[in-house]
């Protein structure tokens, strides 16, 4: 039996929590982040929680007092230990309480904690490159809440079917002017000629945590990472693509469709990573 947690109380997770009037179900009205428990850690928590209280106040929550960064750490850790993990991936989630569209019974947060298991594997560069798609029946709009991630997620929920439908890994997300923001579950980055490119924000990717963390890092070890603007062209040129995310790190693209990719600079990108600070990228 596995627990979840909502609003501070340990449950089944089969335990109905909301109603059919709940604006996150009817307007997918909140937000979440993922994150993972690994080596008795939770990982790059601190970033996780910022961007959620940025998110909840650009979403016009009203967030009690009481309700902290501090309480929903605690709250997850002890999750962690009804469920009886060693390693976990975790999923925190924002929803606005029951009402209409516009007549919520109020503003204030509720949450829902997932944990599942990892394996003891996760973190390590994967053996077998990634084959990938691009989604192009729909297009992700470039706005307010692009670098959020919100619950509308549909253009993302989309690719992931597209993904399944081409026996692909992953799909790459177009953005409205049909450049590339980022994937459904991880941002973006391409190498040419030892310089390093990924989607900026202005271009719609969600603004992940590890994405923030891999430019910083390689910035300070002296590699050109550039900002900008990524066309499907620049794809196909490309030596070397590979994806981020806060439960796997990185992970290599060995083909998207037609175009297939070499892995040597991301292998040197991984390990002084993982030498620079294993007790996060893990």
């Amino acid at each position: 039996m596995a627990f979840i947690n909502f609003n501070g109380k340990i449950l089944d997770e089969q335990t109905p929590i909301v109603t059919a009037d709940n604006r996150g179900l009817k307007f997918g009205d909140g937000l979440f982040e993922t994150f993972k428990f690994k080596n008795g850690n939770l990982i790059l928590i601190d970033e996780h929680l910022a961007r959620l209280w940025q998110g909840m106040k650009l979403m016009q929550f009203e967030i009690p007092k009481l309700f902290n960064p501090d309480v929903l750490e605690e709250q997850t850790l002890q999750l962690i230990k009804k469920n009886q993990y060693k390693d976990a991936r975790i999923r925190l989630t924002i929803i606005r309480a029951s009402g209409g569209l516009f007549d919520a019974l109020h503003h204030n947060p509720q949450y829902i904690i997932q944990a599942w298991p990892l394996s003891e594997k996760n973190g390590n560069l994967n053996e077998n490159g990634l084959h990938c798609c691009i989604y192009r029946d729909s297009f992700k709009v470039i706005d307010l809440f692009s670098n959020c991630k919100h619950n509308n997620f549909m253009v993302y929920a989309m690719g992931a079917l597209h993904a399944k439908k081409m026996k692909c890994n992953d799909t790459l997300i177009l953005n409205q002017n049909k450049n590339l923001s980022d994937s459904t579950i991880a941002n973006l980055f391409l190498l040419k000629d030892d310089i390093i490119y990924t989607p900026s924000l202005s271009e719609g990717p969600v603004a992940g945590i590890m994405r923030d963390y891999v430019i910083k890092e390689l910035r300070n070890a002296g590699y050109e990472v550039k900002e900008e603007i990524i066309t499907e062209q620049m794809l196909l040129e490309a030596d070397e693509v590979f994806l981020t995310n806060s439960i796997y790190n990185i992970r290599w693209v060995a083909e998207i469709e037609n175009k297939s990719y070499q892995n040597r600079k991301t292998l040197e990108i991984f390990y002084r990573l993982s030498k620079t600070n294993p007790s996060i990228f893990c």
